[in-house]
């Protein structure tokens, strides 16, 4: 069956609001068996919405729509889609009286607008909403599924995983997604599909979606099949093939963060770690600390910008940042040594560079990074001209010294002093 996802809101067409709930919403349609084929943002206006939702019940099986179903006059999916269906809306007491109930445990008297999140359209199937006011919708149409959700993904997201996802599974479609989410770094996105793109003509029944960010490449292979262990064995060979292209830049077959697969390595060597860190200004402290049981191997870290900090925290010579400059790989070298003597962790970091926009010079542009792991038989540093922004050079820097953990433990003869 065909998917079509609305996201409606008048918000969500300028530069201030993104919609994120069609993200989750995919991944919930394709789980279910069914391929989402288009997905819409559209405003309040009537006519508009009235349009977006009649295109999708000419191409999809199933259309999910999220937003419109506050208490405001600009709140009109219900109506729209009424007034599409030739149907009328009608208060529904049982959801009347539930509005009133989430107000009164809350202490608050329910304003009159708030009725509007009673109406219902006719032979719709009530789906209720224990996180929010306004209920969802189920309505079945002319052999097509309408389902109308609150467009605040908290509540979206409970009513799809508790009354939207068990209703399509009970359609018992013969077809389901499998996939598998495969994640690199340290080589570009056209190096990966140089590698791996010989193998999808030997898979015609599948396809393979790459994705690139800063914090690595991802790769989906996915088969949609009626036969589950026919499925898997496909996907099990095209993994373990698509690994061996990828050689040491494959970090994870499971869709792990490289935080988190860092997270296993150091609790798996029963190490510590601390930073010191400048130009990424705590980003790589966070990125350690986003794991949960971080406590067991981040001992601490230090934001040095200063030079002075450098010194006092880190322990890096006046004398050297004087005469190499806070930029330059002997200053990482005793950052990481530095900061792993100061905390007593088995493994320091340091990271120092120039983000931008400003501050870079002919002979030490923008986008030039110095990393540094050390242990406790020295320092062994790696230079970087990376591209982009601010933002991007950050996340870069922090995704090349996590990766410095990684190679340090994985591949020993490169990754140490």
């Amino acid at each position: 069956m065909k998917a079509e996802i609305i996201a409606v809101g008048s918000e969500l067409l300028t530069p201030f609001r993104l919609d994120t709930n069609s993200l989750f919403l995919t991944s919930e349609l394709n789980q279910a068996g069914m391929r989402v084929v288009h997905k819409s943002v559209v405003g309040d206006a009537p006519d508009e919405m009235c349009l977006s939702f009649r295109h999708a019940l000419e191409r999809a099986d199933v259309v999910v729509s999220s937003g419109g179903l506050g208490p405001t006059d600009d709140d009109r999916t219900r109506q729209t889609v009424a007034d599409l269906l030739g149907r009328k809306l009608y208060v529904n007491d049982e959801v009347l009286q539930s509005i009133r109930e989430r107000f009164r445990r809350f202490g608050r008297a329910m304003p009159q607008i708030n009725e509007r999140q009673a109406q219902v359209i006719e032979g719709a199937v009530v789906l209720k909403n224990p996180r929010g006011t306004a209920p969802g919708l189920w309505i079945e149409s002319r052999g097509k599924i309408i389902v109308l959700l609150p467009g605040v993904p908290a509540e979206l997201r409970g009513l799809m995983e508790r009354e939207v996802k068990p209703r399509l599974l009970a359609l018992a479609l013969p077809e389901r997604l499998y996939t598998r989410e495969l994640r690199i770094t340290g080589i570009f996105e056209s190096d990966v599909e140089q590698r791996v793109s010989p193998l999808y003509a030997e898979y015609p029944d599948s396809d393979t979606t790459i994705l690139a960010a800063p914090t690595g490449i991802q790769l989906h292979p996915r088969v949609w099949s009626d036969d589950p262990a026919k499925a898997e064995k496909m996907l099990d060979e095209m993994v373990s093939r698509m690994s061996l292209a990828l050689g040491e830049y494959l970090f994870s077959t499971k869709g792990e963060s490289l935080e988190q697969i860092v997270a296993h390595l150091l609790i798996e060597n029963h190490a510590t770690i601390a930073v010191a860190e400048s130009c990424t200004g705590g980003l790589l402290a966070e990125r350690l600390t986003s794991v949960a049981g971080s406590s067991a191997y981040f001992l601490g870290g230090a934001v040095v910008y200063s030079n002075e900090l450098k010194t006092s925290m880190a322990g890096v010579p006046g004398e050297l940042i004087e005469s190499k400059g806070a930029v330059s790989a002997e200053v990482a070298l005793a950052l990481a040594s530095g900061i792993r003597k100061r905390t007593g962790a088995m493994l320091g970091l340091g990271v120092t560079g120039i983000a931008g926009p400003s501050g870079g010079t002919p002979e030490k542009p923008v986008g030039l990074v110095h990393l540094a792991i050390a242990d406790e038989r020295g320092a062994r540093e790696t230079v970087m001209q990376l591209p982009g922004d601010r933002e991007r050079i950050r996340m870069f820097s922090t995704q090349r010294a996590l990766d410095l953990v990684r190679r340090y433990y994985l591949y020993p003869a490169h990754g140490r002093a």
